[in-house]
C-alpha cells in the first residue's frame, strides 16, 4: 500500500462517485477504479458499495477513511518538516560565547535577526570557557563558538575558525584610583605595581594568557590577588577596591557605579574575536552563520 492509494481511497470517499474523484485527482476514471479494487483486495475487505445508481461506504469504509485521513495529515506533516528543515527554519541551534560576547553588536544582531527569522528553532546559548567551546567543537555538541584570544585557535580538519575583531582593551578600575583622572591613556607598563583581579583559569584561561604576554612584554608579571568566576564578581571586587582589571571594551557598556574605564594605550592591546565552527553544519546553524558573516561584512565596511 503506498500514500497514493489513500489519497484515491479519501477522494473517493468524499465525492462518493469515481467521475467527479478521477477529475480532481487528475487521473482518468478506469485505472482509478482499478487502484481502489486493489486496496480492496489488498486490505481483504470492501470499502464500498456500488450499484449502478451511487456509491456509498462501508462499515469498513467509514472507519478506514478516519485512519486514512490521519495518516495523510501525518504524511503531509513530515513532509512539510522535511522541507522546512531543509531551508533552516527548523531544528537545534548550540552557541558557546564567552563572557563579552552578547556585549557586541554584530554577534547581538546576528542572534536577534535569527530569533526573528527562524523562530521555530531552538537556541541554546551557553557561556562557557574558551577550552570547553573548542572540546565541545570537536565531539560536534556544539554548532558554534566565539572565541577570544591571540592568535587563531587549535581546531581540527572538522572546523573552520574565522577572525571577527580585534577589540581594544580597556583598564577597570575605581573612580577614585590615581589612572582614572590622569590626561595620559594608560598603558600596560602603568600596570606594573597594581593588584590584578581577573577571571579563574577555568573561564578566563585564554584571556589571561594574553595578558601576561602582554604584561610580559612590558617586563613584570601580573601580580593577581583574587580571581573571579563571573564578571559581575569580577567588576563587583573592582568596585571594592580590591585590584583592577582588564577587560574588553565592550563591556565598558555596562557602566556599574564607581567603576572607571579607560582604554589602554598600545597598537598590539586587543583581544581577537573568533567565529568557530564545525564543518558539517546544519542548515539553521549554515543561516546564523551567514547572518553573524554578514553583518561583520556590513561593519567592516563602515
Amino acid at each position: 500500500m503506498e500514500l497514493r492509494h489513500l489519497r484515491y481511497f479519501v477522494g473517493v470517499a468524499e465525492e462518493l462517485h469515481f467521475g467527479r474523484a478521477a477529475t480532481r485527482l487528475g487521473i482518468s476514471q478506469p485505472p482509478l477504479s482499478q487502484q481502489i479494487r486493489a486496496l480492496e483486495d489488498e486490505l481483504g475487505v470492501a470499502l464500498f458499495e456500488r450499484t449502478s445508481r451511487r456509491v456509498t461506504l462501508t462499515e469498513a469504509g467509514t472507519l478506514f477513511l478516519t485512519e486514512a485521513r490521519r495518516v495523510l495529515d501525518q504524511a503531509d506533516h513530515a513532509i512539510d518538516v522535511a522541507r522546512r528543515a531543509q531551508r533552516g527554519e527548523l531544528g537545534e541551534l548550540s552557541v558557546g560565547f564567552s563572557a563579552s560576547v552578547p556585549f557586541n553588536a554584530v554577534v547581538a544582531n546576528a542572534l536577534s535577526s535569527f530569533r526573528e527569522a527562524f523562530p521555530a528553532v531552538r537556541l541554546n546559548l551557553a557561556e562557557m570557557p574558551r577550552g570547553e567551546q573548542l572540546e565541545r567543537l570537536r565531539e560536534e555538541r556544539l554548532d558554534v563558538g566565539f572565541i577570544r584570544g591571540l592568535g587563531e585557535p587549535p581546531i581540527t580538519p572538522m572546523m573552520v575558525a574565522t577572525p571577527l575583531f580585534d577589540e581594544p582593551l580597556m583598564l577597570a578600575m575605581r573612580s577614585d584610583h590615581p589612572l582614572a583622572t590622569r590626561r595620559r591613556a594608560p598603558s600596560i607598563a602603568d600596570l606594573r605595581d597594581e593588584a590584578f583581579v581577573l577571571y579563574g583559569s577555568d573561564h578566563g584561561a585564554g584571556f589571561n594568557e594574553h595578558l601576561d604576554e602582554l604584561c610580559a612584554k612590558a617586563g613584570f608579571t601580573p601580580r593577581v590577588v583574587q580571581e573571579a568566576a563571573g564578571l559581575t564578581t569580577l567588576l563587583g571586587l573592582v568596585a571594592v577596591g580590591m585590584g583592577i582589571t582588564v577587560i574588553t571594551r565592550s563591556l565598558a557598556a555596562l557602566h556599574p557605579d564607581n567603576i572607571i574605564f579607560r582604554e589602554l594605550a598600545g597598537q598590539q592591546v586587543l583581544s581577537s574575536l573568533w567565529l568557530v565552527r564545525r564543518r558539517n553544519l546544519s542548515t539553521a546553524a549554515r543561516r546564523f552563520v551567514d547572518l553573524v558573516e554578514t553583518g561583520h561584512a556590513t561593519h567592516r565596511g563602515d
